[in-house]
């Protein structure tokens, strides 16, 4: 490889949230989605040369970010861009939430597929909005959208707007194209607006191939927006980021007015440079992070097959991010991850943050060195011998 993942950098003392938001320094985060890696070097090239200039004044966003993104999806996601069908945006959360607030009112409902990142829970209640939830099917260790239960809530007219996760955080599952026009199909039908977060696109494995919704809803009488950023990708969660892709200028026009109410519409700056450095030069980097990802997922799947054996991991096909099925064990998601954390000082999501579809299960970050993975998952065999002595 190029690039050297089992580099171990010392985050604590840094105000990082994975590693300094615990009191006790003894605590391993695995947990919020934040990456361990350094991210490519091109970007750290930018984002220097953009502050030696020492002039910080305000910025326009310039031909290159929508260049970059144009490029990026065609050569990556085989889906074709036009300039003004994106919109930039502040970050991820404040661009989903600015297009539900531009099309749903409160007391309107939207729809979530958990167990699904919490954010979707946030933007609801924040907004004052209805959540119905379209719980995914679990079944023989696979997830699978409950189509019968969309079209029913998808028919009340009450309900507005589907937030799709796109691959799903946090069952790590990629939508297939199949699936993606069912779901189009059924709001089409319903004329309820899709709103897809694509923020990790990048990270799907191969073997599976990430679909826009953008590119499934050209063929539908449908509203949708897809939302993208390359924060996920390449480890710039602490450099928000993104842009709204969607072919009906009239809408955007209508979100873009909403990020100015909300005091969001302008990116930082040196954000923008570091998209544009990533989706420039981080081909080779992400090819070769994904690589080192998916043999982590592959030790973590036989550690824990072979010494852990009441925990099932659910396939992963996107994401760094691995669901774990616990529900073999008696104890509640929340009781497992507060033991794990007091008695092993291990740091991982209990499975309801993701709504009450996730009891059972826990989430770990494995984008990590291999040596960090090996040391929780020893702390997490430990938890595990002491429930089976107990």
């Amino acid at each position: 490889m190029k690039y050297n993942f089992d580099e171990i950098i010392d985050r604590k003392n840094t105000n990082s949230v994975k590693w300094d938001l615990a009191e006790n320094q003894e605590v391993l985060p695995m947990w919020v989605a934040d990456m361990d890696f350094k991210t490519v070097p091109e970007i750290t090239e930018a984002l220097v040369n953009k502050i030696s200039q020492g002039v910080f004044g305000y910025s326009i966003t310039p031909p290159a970010f929508f260049e970059a993104i144009i490029d990026w999806w065609a050569i990556n996601h085989q889906f074709n861009i036009k300039k003004e069908w994106i919109l930039p945006g502040p970050g991820m959360i404040p661009t989903l939430s600015a297009i539900v607030r531009t099309f749903v009112k409160s007391g309107e409902n939207i729809i979530i597929q958990p167990p699904v990142y919490n954010h979707f829970y946030t933007i609801g209640k924040n907004c004052q909005f209805g959540i119905v939830e379209n719980n995914l099917i679990f079944q023989n260790g696979n997830y699978q959208i409950d189509y019968v239960d969309l079209e029913a809530k998808t028919s009340d007219p009450n309900t507005k707007l589907l937030l799709l996760c796109n691959p799903h955080n946090p069952v790590g599952k990629v939508w297939s194209k199949i699936e993606l026009e069912k779901i189009a199909e059924i709001c089409s039908r319903n004329k309820v607006i899709v709103v897809s977060d694509e923020i990790h696109a990048d990270l799907v494995f191969e073997g599976h191939h990430h679909i826009a919704f953008a590119s499934i809803a050209e063929n539908h009488d449908l509203v949708s927006f897809t939302c993208g950023s390359p924060c996920k990708t390449f480890n710039l969660a602490g450099l928000p980021i993104s842009y709204v892709v969607g072919n009906h200028a009239k809408y955007l026009n209508k979100i873009q007015k909403t990020l100015q109410i909300q005091e969001t519409d302008y990116p930082n700056p040196i954000a923008v440079e570091a998209l544009i450095a990533a989706y420039k030069n981080g081909k080779i980097w992400m090819e070769e992070l994904k690589e080192y990802v998916y043999q982590n997922f592959l030790y973590l799947k036989n550690y824990i097959e072979e010494y852990l054996p009441d925990i099932k991991v659910i396939t992963l096909e996107a994401t760094y991010l691995v669901w774990l099925d616990c529900s073999l064990i008696k104890k509640t998601s929340q009781e497992l991850s507060e033991i794990l954390l007091e008695e092993e000082k291990l740091w991982l999501n209990s499975g309801t943050m993701y709504g009450a579809a996730g009891e059972g299960f826990l989430r770990i970050n494995i984008g990590c060195p291999r040596i960090v993975l090996i040391e929780g998952l020893k702390r997490l065999e430990n938890f595990y011998l002491k429930v089976q002595e107990s």
